[in-house]
């Protein structure tokens, strides 16, 4: 598994930098019987870097969204074969002022739920889906149905299903989707409590990203956690 991760580090990082002109700096790669993410981190282009100092995040985000549409077709393709499963749906999301962002896909295959329940369940599952209803449900509604899984010692991931609004749908549909995403992402990350989450999973946040799949009605936030548990040892 850890030289397949390596293999797929190598492989995105060539093709983001084909792309970019830079690449990131720094890859983690997580592959599991449901999800595969890829954290990156120190990745800003030149020409980025020039329109954050000069306040254009939001140009920085667009340009990085027709970017990705570009690239995602090939991205899925080097997946897909990398790790001989479909990869069907690709989702990103960035942290433009840490430098950081991630991408990820929910794999197609069928597994085996009594193994998946105990490669990626963890302790305080509840509570964490407590705060993701009360967040959702402030910013929209609250969900239908909420699952998360622990990918590794510091990824969850969360999936939400029949999140949106009716004036959400509207926006999608008459063509303001890119306009809808940009505000959807800024806001849900505004109103979850980090502090909460971190008290129970004794852990701190390094970085939390977000994406939906519109037609679908899914949303899904990602958790990268920092290595030290809170009030462990250094």
């Amino acid at each position: 598994m850890k030289n397949l991760e390596s293999q797929i580090s190598s492989s995105v990082g060539k093709l983001l930098r084909s792309y970019f002109g830079k690449g990131p700096r720094t890859i983690y790669v997580s592959v599991s019987n449901k999800f595969i993410t890829i954290y990156l981190q120190h990745f800003l282009a030149p020409m980025e870097q020039v329109l954050l100092k000069q306040n254009s995040l939001v140009k920085v985000q667009e340009t990085r969204d027709i970017m990705m549409e570009e690239l995602v077709p090939e991205l899925k393709v080097l997946l897909s074969t990398q790790i001989q499963m479909p990869v069907q749906q690709l989702y990103y999301d960035w942290d433009l002022e840490k430098e950081s962002g991630i991408i990820f896909a929910e794999l197609t295959e069928k597994q085996n739920e009594e193994k998946l329940q105990v490669s990626l369940d963890y302790d305080a599952k509840e509570k964490v889906h407590e705060e993701i209803a009360r967040f959702t449900k402030k910013a929209q509604k609250t969900p239908r149905n909420i699952v998360s899984y622990r990918l590794n010692e510091r990824t969850i991931i969360s999936k939400r299903e029949d999140i949106l609004v009716l004036i959400e749908k509207e926006l999608i549909r008459t063509g303001f989707r890119e306009q809808l995403r940009l505000t959807k992402r800024r806001l849900e990350k505004n109103l979850l409590n980090r502090e909460f989450i971190e008290s129970v999973l004794q852990q701190k946040i390094q970085d939390v990203f977000v994406d939906w799949d519109f037609e679908k009605n899914i949303g899904y936030i990602v958790f990268i956690l920092e290595k030290e548990e809170i009030g462990g040892n250094v």
